[in-house]
């Protein structure tokens, strides 16, 4: 089936000359080599492969000319202005991220749908080589109808031109049309399959056309193609922005998460007052602070006003699904209300808040003035034991460039650098797919039966069945489960709190007037199959190390991690055990 490509093997096109000087103001042009070299990207990359299974000639062939081609044209243009990868190079890692999600996730598919086996295996690497083009090129239109590029000598450069071929400055289009870069990809996609590809991808019909729906923004049309490029592209942007990827993956597009957004939406860019006394909600640099009660109270009222089914009935239940779909953060003690006192001169007043990250709301949209007063966190009521939410996207307030000779400037360049979402991606590439024949090494653990006789078995029931389902995520800056010194991590309180809010009444008539996860951890604790400490205590401390934060992390480590997953995946990164005598 490759034999195509073995007759012409291609190298990566040489990166282009730059002679002149880098003026002040203006991006070198670099070489894909040298785009690709962060560490970062070569993770991505050696990822990539290892989900294409090819050899290197059909790997450079297939995927890695195609990668540096687009390399070279998108250079260290940001993916958006203000949302996702909004960050010199975001476009570049934003592409790298997708096409190595889409990979993952196309693992779980026989493709085509209904065809026969043998043809299913003969077109194996055709469809897989064809999701991640329409992976990396899904977004490559904003480079050709949402950014102006001007070059070093004053003339515009457009994507078509082929490679930058001198330094340049960009800035956002203003007004533009927020749905035309999906159509855009057509003006684009030549330049980066060469002739040979698209003579072998045009050879399966079913797939082409699904790719040719793909990249002219018609996902509807696009099949399973479509749906492994939407979801991966979810993934990339939930974790960039501090959501959460596992609820984003599992999210159609026009679900309860969806209409959340849109009701959130109108109702603060429309509706609620900021930043005064009497308001719903206060904008600081860093987060939307929104009246839990007011808001949420709206939020129902107006969905239900647009005839949206399955709205929630009470407002505990709407926190939930804010929660769970990553829309608000977290405290420290995974709880989605926050306790804040705001302050303006001598006005000051305590609230009870949903805390949103300001990019879910306004998107690349100029957004208002930041508050002028403080909302300050009440120290007692959110305790810091817990890691902090992991960071949201790197975002500004600009409305871009107006003066055609102003350069556009985008978030800081260091932003990939200052979040640990990398790290966390590329775990959850490697973890996320479940074992099916897990259940062969559980010994006598009874995973199938969550409502055992047997309070602690249960509840490891349910962890194991979270952790395969991803309804529990592994490694994660909000997670309660991590993976450390080979085995795994139960955090608590937290994944004793979040079981005992599943099953409230659990520990009734057990233990009265104990708090039920309280209970819960101590039926844990007496299946004894955790470690203990030299002085014989239960809980062991982590050290969270990352390039923003540092902190500790309190948990359980198991025995016999095998009992919940194998194979084991790597150990986190940021997490290190403390020594007794650092305790």
């Amino acid at each position: 089936m490759l034999n195509l490509f073995r007759h012409k093997r291609q190298k990566p096109t040489p990166p282009p000359t730059v002679s002149v000087s880098v003026a002040e103001g203006y991006l070198p042009v670099e070489s894909a080599l040298s785009l690709l070299a962060a560490e970062h990207r070569r993770q991505l990359l050696d990822r990539i492969w290892q989900y294409t299974a090819l050899s290197q000639a059909q790997f450079t062939q297939l995927y890695l000319n195609p990668i540096h081609r687009y390399a070279q044209q998108v250079q260290q243009l940001p993916a958006s202005e203000t949302h996702h990868h909004a960050y010199l190079g975001g476009m570049l890692d934003h592409g790298l991220e997708l096409v190595a999600c889409s990979l993952k996730l196309r693992q779980s598919y026989l493709l085509p749908t209904g065809a026969a086996p043998e043809d299913q295996a003969a077109q194996t690497d055709a469809w897989s080589a064809g999701i991640a083009y329409g992976a990396l090129l899904h977004d490559i239109g904003k480079i050709a109808v949402d950014l102006q590029v001007e070059r070093q000598d004053g003339r515009p450069w457009h994507p078509w031109h082929g490679p930058l071929d001198q330094p340049y400055r960009f800035r956002y289009v203003k007004d533009r049309d927020y749905h035309l870069h999906g159509a855009a990809a057509g003006l684009l996609y030549t330049q980066i399959l060469d002739r040979s590809i698209l003579d072998w991808l045009n050879g399966f019909p079913s797939l082409w056309a699904s790719l040719l729906y793909v990249l002219a923004g018609q996902y509807e049309r696009a099949g399973v193609l479509g749906e492994l490029v939407i979801q991966a592209d979810r993934v990339s942007t939930a974790q960039n922005i501090g959501g959460n990827p596992s609820k984003a993956l599992q999210a159609p597009i026009h679900s309860l998460q969806h209409h959340l957004i849109s009701g959130l939406r109108h109702l603060v860019q429309h509706e609620l007052k900021l930043n005064q006394p009497g308001a719903a909600g206060w904008l600081t640099q860093d987060a939307l602070w929104l009246v839990s009660k007011t808001v949420t109270d709206k939020l129902r009222a107006y969905l239900l006003s647009q005839s949206i089914e399955g709205i929630p009935s009470s407002n505990i239940a709407v926190f939930d699904e804010l929660q769970s779909h990553g829309l608000v953060e977290s405290t420290p003690e995974g709880k989605a209300i926050w306790t804040a006192l705001v302050v303006q001169g001598s006005w000051q007043q305590s609230f009870t808040f949903l805390r949103l990250p300001p990019a879910l709301i306004w998107g690349s949209e100029h957004r208002p003035e930041a508050f002028s007063g403080t909302v300050n966190v009440d120290a007692e009521i959110q305790p810091t034991t817990a890691p902090a939410p992991a960071p949201a996207s790197p975002s500004t307030s600009e409305a871009g460039s107006t003066g055609p000779t102003q350069s556009h400037s985008p978030p800081a360049p260091l932003a990939m650098e200052d979040a640990d979402y990398l790290g966390t991606l590329l775990d959850m590439f490697e973890l996320e797919e479940p074992e099916v024949s897990d259940t062969s090494s559980a010994g006598t653990l009874e995973i199938s039966n969550t409502s055992s006789d047997n309070p602690g078995q249960a509840f490891l029931n349910w962890v194991k069945e979270g952790i395969q389902s991803h309804k529990l995520i592994i490694n994660d800056s909000k997670a309660k489960v991590h993976i450390v010194d080979g085995t795994l991590l139960l955090v608590t309180p937290g994944i004793f709190q979040r079981y005992a809010q599943e099953f409230p009444g659990i520990a009734s008539g057990a233990n009265a007037g104990s708090e039920e996860w309280r209970w819960i951890q101590k039926r844990f604790e007496q299946l004894n199959l955790h470690r203990k400490r030299k002085s014989g205590l239960n809980i062991w401390c982590c050290q969270v190390k990352g390039p923003r934060r540092k902190t500790t992390l309190k948990g359980y480590l198991l025995t016999k991690p095998e009992l919940l997953i194998s194979p084991l995946p790597v150990n986190n990164p940021f997490l290190t055990i403390k020594t007794e005598e650092e305790l």
